[in-house]
């Protein structure tokens, strides 16, 4: 039989519990949204978007923060490194391998956890539009007759179009002088005349290409994009050379499954949002989310690729065990 204490301590237990406020459900503030590259460019345009849908469908504010530098590590080690609640998440992309690989970090991109992939875009290999190529095997041709005498841009050495483009002249045989001349002057050294060609994600091409200033003569992918249908695979040249880019969300390790679910939800209904998808149209990148553990397949395979596009190119750095 209880005693009057045993009863009057549970009783006080009991009311203590009931003076606790309910834990709140995730998210219940502000949602910090990481992007690893500057303001303006089709990264920071697309990740503001997202945000923007996922606050909407998540009911707080997700806040997009732009912390460039070293080919994105800044931002994944930031994000790495933060409380693991689901507050910090960041806007990854094909960077959170080529960081990782080059040794701008002492870490494997497997240091974060990765909600899930929102798209993909091709990387083309581009040419003023004056040039005297008009199609890959004229580049190919004149370049292997003169080696070493063309320039191509990239964004940074170790870059996604930097890795494309090596991807792009060892298939193709040619030795070129890869120029990284970073995002803002990329296109600029194509136009001026400071580089013969350059490789860049089709939403940072396009516009120019509709313009008339520069030719797109290949994607190194496995299939046409939608927005540009006339121009080729290299596959379909000829030429073995396959690496696109892709855009997802990355979060601390120790996210709690349930807080990771709820940001893959969101991710995906956002991206599949008609503002999201307008812009998708009329930039040229491919939606199509990927859940985590797809994701994780998808990273495992396309890290491999990377690694052994820069192995061979002696770009691979190891890292110390995570």
């Amino acid at each position: 039989m209880k005693t009057l204490k045993t009863v009057l301590a549970a009783a006080a237990a009991a009311a203590l519990l009931a003076a606790l406020p309910a834990r709140a459900e995730f998210p219940e503030k502000p949602i910090q949204f990481v992007i690893p590259f500057g303001a303006g460019g089709g990264a920071d345009i697309e990740g503001r978007l997202l945000a923007d849908e996922m606050g909407k469908i998540l009911g707080v504010t997700v806040v997009p923060v732009n912390k460039p530098g070293a080919g994105g590590a800044i931002t994944y080690s930031h994000v790495k490194n933060a409380k693991p609640d689901g507050y910090t998440v960041a806007w990854n992309s094909t960077s959170i391998l080529t960081s990782t690989n080059i040794g701008n970090v002492d870490y494997e991109y497997s240091a974060l956890e990765h909600i899930g992939r929102v798209e993909y875009q091709p990387m083309p290999f581009a040419v003023r539009a004056d040039a005297p190529w008009q199609t890959l095997k004229d580049f190919a041709d004149d370049c292997k007759a003169n080696p070493g005498k063309y320039k191509v841009a990239n964004s940074s050495s170790g870059s996604a179009t930097h890795l494309a483009a090596i991807a792009i002249m060892n298939a193709i045989d040619c030795e070129v002088i890869h120029l990284p001349v970073g995002v803002k002057r990329r296109n600029a050294s194509v136009l001026s005349g400071e580089a013969d060609a350059m490789v860049a994600p089709l939403t940072g091409a396009l516009n120019l290409a509709k313009a008339g200033k520069i030719r797109l003569l290949a994607i190194p992918s496995a299939g046409r994009n939608a927005v540009i249908q006339d121009v080729p695979t290299a596959a379909e040249l000829g030429y073995d050379a396959h690496l696109d880019l892709f855009r997802g969300l990355s979060v601390p390790r120790g996210t709690p499954d349930a807080v990771k679910a709820k940001l893959s939800d969101a991710m995906i209904a956002a991206a599949k949002s008609d503002a999201f998808m307008a812009l998708a149209a009329t930039k040229g990148f491919t939606v199509a989310p990927l859940g985590h553990a797809e994701f994780e397949t998808l990273l495992a395979a396309e890290n491999q690729l990377v690694k052994g596009i820069m192995q061979q190119a002696g770009l691979y750095k190891s890292k110390k065990a995570n």
